[in-house]
């Protein structure tokens, strides 16, 4: 709202005063004011949240504020009862944040020695994939508004959506290799929640049931990777069959677009079994052979309108 101008209106004036008022109990401190645009900033002073005099209530010590997903809204703020509460001052700048210190782990219960392991085998597994399929689908020159298209290969991955992101090590492994996408990082209701580590680490992402629908619009993604998500529905009573996943997959998936599954050699063969249903193309690769995993990768064909 335009403050020059309430301070002549009192209807204004009232308005203005309840939304200073409020920010104010939020502990929100105004860093920029001009015309109409106003920017708040959330506050890193811890004594703020006590020395209040009005505004929602700090949530007590019964609700947890770092699994807000499934549970009623509360008219509560956190304030700083979270071990993650650190300023964004206090962080490590981006992309460097990319590696939590043994500290930010030991908030998650992540052993240093784990984090490393995986971060590794992540790094390895990106090299793998983009080995095997950079003559069908990989650029790593992307085409940009205004330029003339790429030589062939076209860049055909942007969007990528990996449905069981653990500690996102195929997000950083991604980023590590400096390839041009965007990783949707989705943490499964039915896994440990690493969300919050996700979100530290500078990704993006969200907690999901993959028994309901995925809140996103049809064919959003140009890759869907999965690693061991078929597995963690054997270890718990399932609400949904496998085929309702993989429908799911389909609807969410572009055209043309890839499918990466990684899991055990059982739950692969009958994951192939619906890529036949869904009329994608599939290809088996043998993995390591002290392992019981296999990779299956699918493509989504374009089926054109008959004429």
């Amino acid at each position: 709202m335009n403050t020059h101008r309430s301070l002549r209106d009192k209807e204004n004036q009232k308005k203005w005063s309840m939304i200073h008022d409020f920010a104010e109990n939020l502990c929100w401190d105004i860093l920029s004011q001009q015309d109409e645009t106003i920017v708040w900033k959330k506050t890193c002073k811890k004594k703020c949240y006590t020395s209040r005099k009005a505004g929602p209530a700090v949530c007590d010590r019964s609700h947890d504020v770092e699994s807000p997903y499934y549970q009623p809204l509360n008219p509560c703020i956190s304030g700083m009862g979270s071990q993650r509460w650190i300023s964004i001052e206090s962080r490590t700048p981006w992309p460097s944040r990319v590696a939590l210190s043994s500290t930010e782990l030991g908030i998650y219960g992540v052993h240093p020695e784990d984090f490393a392991e995986d971060a590794a085998s992540w790094k390895s597994v990106v090299h793998n994939y983009w080995s095997l399929l950079s003559p069908l689908i990989f650029s790593d020159h992307p085409k940009r508004p205004g330029d003339e298209d790429p030589s062939p290969p076209f860049n055909m991955l942007r969007n990528v959506l990996d449905m069981n992101a653990h500690f996102g090590g195929f997000n950083a492994a991604l980023l590590d290799a400096g390839k041009s996408v965007w990783v949707m990082n989705v943490v499964p209701t039915n896994s440990p929640n690493y969300l919050p580590m996700i979100f530290d680490r500078g990704f993006v992402g969200v907690r999901h049931d993959w028994c309901e629908a995925f809140p996103t619009y049809p064919r959003t993604y140009d890759m869907v990777h999965a690693e061991g998500l078929l597995s963690l529905g054997t270890h718990q009573k399932q609400r949904c069959s496998m085929l309702d996943i993989f429908l799911e997959i389909d609807r969410i998936l572009r055209p043309e677009g890839w499918v990466i599954i990684r899991d055990t050699a059982l739950l692969i063969e009958t994951a192939r079994s619906m890529t036949t249903q869904l009329r994608w193309d599939a290809r088996l690769i043998e993995l390591d052979r002290s392992s019981d995993e296999k990779l299956l990768v699918c493509q989504k064909p374009y089926f054109r309108k008959q004429q």
